[in-house]
């Protein structure tokens, strides 16, 4: 089976087990994903964080973007263009949000630009599966695959997932990109050992 057979494979496998989720058991999994990250020296320093707000059966990211914007970091969130890139704009509050395409909720205010996330101390990105090396599976479109590339290791890159979701392999291609932590609910930050 080749990599894409096999990515395709585990992200049928890992949606189908979200969506048996319970909205308690996310919202639950959302509260210690936040308190995991905000104990990180990185988050403390980080004057910009970059970070996504968690829809459907997500990890919930809801409360960290909540709890980093009350202690005064400047959150940006990503737009989805129709390109595949990911541009970003500040999140100033839940009344900064509104309803975007494929399910998202993105922030309504002036779009950044897509190399705004290069002043990011900390990003916080979505995966459906990471690997202790730090491989994540995406959903497909290689978005944060691009934005890792941008962010470099000057970042610190956490991915976030439910406990199961840390697995012992991922599925690699050429342009996939590793992160240097994975954050669990119940794990809290395990770093890469490729970091």
């Amino acid at each position: 089976m080749d990599g894409t057979q096999s990515k395709r494979d585990l992200r049928r496998r890992v949606l189908a087990a979200r969506r048996g989720r319970s909205e308690r058991e996310r919202a639950a999994a959302g509260a210690k994903i936040r308190d995991a990250v905000l104990a990180l020296p990185a988050t403390a320093s980080a004057s910009t964080v970059a970070a996504y707000y968690a829809v459907g059966s997500e990890p919930d990211t809801r409360l960290l973007v909540a709890a980093l914007f009350e202690r005064g970091h400047r959150v940006l969130l990503p737009v989805f263009l129709d390109s595949g890139e990911l541009d970003w704009a500040a999140y100033t509050g839940p009344e900064s949000l509104a309803p975007a395409g494929r399910g998202l909720v993105e922030p309504a205010g002036p779009r950044l630009g897509v190399d705004a996330v290069r002043g990011a101390g900390v990003l916080v990105c979505p995966a459906l599966a990471v690997d202790p090396a730090g491989r994540r599976l995406g959903r497909g479109a290689g978005c944060y695959d691009r934005v890792l590339a941008l962010v470099g290791a000057q970042a610190l890159s956490l991915a976030v997932v439910y406990d199961d979701e840390l697995v012992d392999a991922v599925p690699v291609e050429p342009h996939d990109r590793p992160v240097r932590a994975v954050v669990t609910p119940g794990r809290g930050v395990v770093w890469s050992t490729a970091r």
